[in-house]
C-alpha cells in the first residue's frame, strides 16, 4: 500500500520563505558590510535535502524542497533558510575556492544569525517523494564501495577518479577487475 504523498507548500508559504530568505540576506549585508546581491529562490529541489545553495552560470541560487517544507515548515523556516543563506553569504565574502562547505566561515555566519550550525536534519520523509539513485559496485585495495549513479556517470563520462578515504587508492568498478 502506497503512503499518501505530502502536498508541496502553497503560494502564501512560498512568499514567507522568500521573505525570510531576503530578510536574512539583508541582515548579512548589515552585519558583514557586504554588497547586496539578489539571490534567486526556487522551489524545485527533490529528494532528501530540504535546501541547497548553488551557483549556476555565475548566478547564485537557493533551491528549497517544497514537500519537506510543507511537512516541517517551522523547522525549515528556523534552520534550513539560515543554513542556505549562510552558504550564500560565505560565497559572497570568500568566493568558491579554499572554503569548506560547513567550515569555520559558514559556522560563524550561522552563529551570527543566532542559529546552531547543524549540517543536516533528520526528518521523517514518509509520504514525501524522494529520488532513489542506482548504486554501482566499486572496489579499492581495502574494501568494497557502493557508488551512486551520479558519481558513476562522472567517472565514466569525464574520467574522474574517486579515492578511498581509508587507503587513498582509486576506486575501480567491480566489472573492470
Amino acid at each position: 500500500m502506497n503512503a499518501p504523498t505530502v502536498a508541496p507548500i502553497d503560494s502564501s508559504q512560498k512568499t514567507k520563505v522568500i521573505g525570510r530568505t531576503n530578510q536574512l540576506v539583508e541582515e548579512a549585508v548589515a552585519m558583514f558590510k557586504m554588497p547586496l546581491r539578489p539571490i534567486l529562490v526556487r522551489f524545485d529541489l527533490r529528494g532528501r535535502s530540504a535546501g541547497m545553495f548553488r551557483v549556476r552560470d555565475l548566478q547564485p541560487e537557493i533551491r528549497y524542497n517544497p514537500w519537506i517544507f510543507a511537512r516541517f515548515f517551522e523547522s525549515n523556516m528556523a534552520q534550513t533558510i539560515p543554513h542556505e543563506v549562510a552558504h550564500y553569504v560565505v560565497y559572497l565574502l570568500f568566493g568558491r575556492h579554499g572554503v569548506k562547505p560547513h567550515g569555520k566561515e559558514w559556522r560563524k555566519v550561522m552563529l551570527a544569525f543566532g542559529c546552531v550550525p547543524r549540517t543536516t536534519c533528520d526528518y521523517d520523509l514518509h509520504g514525501i517523494p524522494v529520488r532513489r539513485l542506482r548504486r554501482y559496485s566499486y572496489r579499492c585495495n581495502c574494501s568494497d564501495h557502493q557508488v551512486s549513479s551520479i558519481r558513476h556517470n562522472r567517472m565514466v563520462k569525464y574520467h574522474i577518479q574517486y579515492l578511498c578515504r581509508v587507503c587513498g587508492q582509486p576506486l575501480k568498478q567491480q566489472d573492470d577487475l
